[in-house]
C-alpha cells in the first residue's frame, strides 16, 4: 500500500498523474471515499498523466464518461445510483471491462461483488481539520 498527502487539489491531480504511469490497458480503479473527497480531481490527474486532454468532469448523470480511445482509454464510472444487478448491467459495465481501456469507479462498493480480483484500490480521505488536506491510499 502506498500512501500519499495532498494538500491541495492540484496536488491530487499531480499524485494520480504519476500512477497514471504505472497503469496499463485493462487495469481497474475501485475509488473510495465520501462525496467531495477528490474523486473526479484524482481523474483529472489519471487523464493528465495518460496524455489525454479531455474535459473531466463527475459522471453523476451520466453513469460513465469516457476519455481517448483505444487501449490508453479511460473509462470513468459513477456507481451511486447503481442497486441492483439489473441497473449495473445497464451500465454496459461488463462490456467496458473487455474494452481494453482502463476504469475508474467512483462508488466501487456499490459493485465490490463483481469487481476483477486484481482491482486497485483508490481510498482518498478528508483529513480533520484542513479542508484542502487529503490523504490518499493506493493498494
Amino acid at each position: 500500500m502506498k500512501r500519499y498527502l495532498s494538500h491541495s487539489t492540484e496536488e491530487t491531480e499531480q499524485i494520480a498523474a504519476e500512477f497514471a504511469s504505472t497503469l496499463k490497458s485493462g487495469d481497474v480503479i475501485a475509488y473510495k471515499g465520501p462525496m467531495g473527497a477528490g474523486k473526479t480531481a484524482f481523474t483529472r490527474g489519471l487523464c493528465k498523466g495518460l496524455g489525454l486532454s479531455d474535459h473531466v468532469s463527475s459522471p453523476t448523470f451520466a453513469l460513465v464518461h469516457q476519455y481517448g480511445n483505444g487501449s490508453r482509454a479511460l473509462y470513468h464510472f459513477d456507481m451511486y445510483r447503481v442497486e441492483t444487478f439489473e441497473d449495473l448491467y445497464s451500465t454496459g459495465f461488463f462490456d467496458y471491462l473487455d474494452y481494453g481501456g482502463i476504469l475508474a469507479i467512483e462508488w466501487s462498493e456499490n459493485i465490490e461483488a463483481v469487481l476483477p480480483e486484481n482491482t486497485i484500490t483508490v481510498e482518498i480521505r478528508k483529513v480533520d481539520g484542513d479542508p484542502e488536506q487529503r490523504e490518499i491510499l493506493i493498494s
